[in-house]
């Protein structure tokens, strides 16, 4: 019985920490990559056979939206790519109104949008077994490149050489079975 309370806590921990962390987002990253897909062939047969090719690369750039885009783009209530407001913050009419209740901070992002910049193009590739790797140019002409290393059983998120997020595997393989 104790181990069972021990099992069913450690797997609400697991199930609740994407729920918590605000992981909500555009998917940027999973969506630069489909447009890729989309590009490499013109015919929908050849789309999807490259598209199974694809499906590990999938699972990263949804683990990088997931654990690193999409909470940045909750927390700060805009994409850091290219600057599109978040989701959440859409103006629409909804069924119930509980803004006007609320203190003006639990209306709006907590943390100053980190770009406004609009991405010109991008490209994702795999650096070797263990890095993957998105390049992204801004239309301003800089440039910006996120980086996923896998190191040992822990996997490390860094844009332009500054870390930003380290997760486990153990934890992203609980956060996909989680989907399942």
């Amino acid at each position: 019985m104790k181990k069972l309370k021990k099992t069913l806590l450690v797997a609400a921990v697991a199930l609740s920490a994407p729920v918590l962390s605000g992981c909500v987002g555009s998917n940027f990253v999973t969506k630069k990559l489909m447009e890729f897909n989309i590009k490499v062939v013109d015919n929908r047969y050849a789309r999807g056979g490259v598209n199974f090719l694809l499906a590990p690369v999938y699972g990263f750039t949804t683990l990088a939206d997931y654990f690193v885009v999409n909470s940045i783009e909750f927390w700060t209530g805009k994409n850091p790519f290219d600057g599109t407001p978040h989701i959440f913050d859409s103006k629409v009419e909804t069924y119930i109104d509980v803004n006007g209740d609320l203190d003006p901070s639990l209306t709006d992002a907590p943390i100053d949008p980190i770009s406004y910049k609009q991405i010109e193009e991008s490209q994702l590739r795999s650096i070797d077994e263990n890095t993957i790797e998105m390049e992204v140019t801004f239309v301003d002409g800089t440039h910006s490149t996120l980086l996923g290393v896998k190191q040992g059983s822990d996997i490390t998120f860094s844009i332009d050489g500054e870390v930003v997020s380290t997760t486990s595997i153990e934890a992203l393989e609980s956060a996909f079975a989680q989907q399942s």
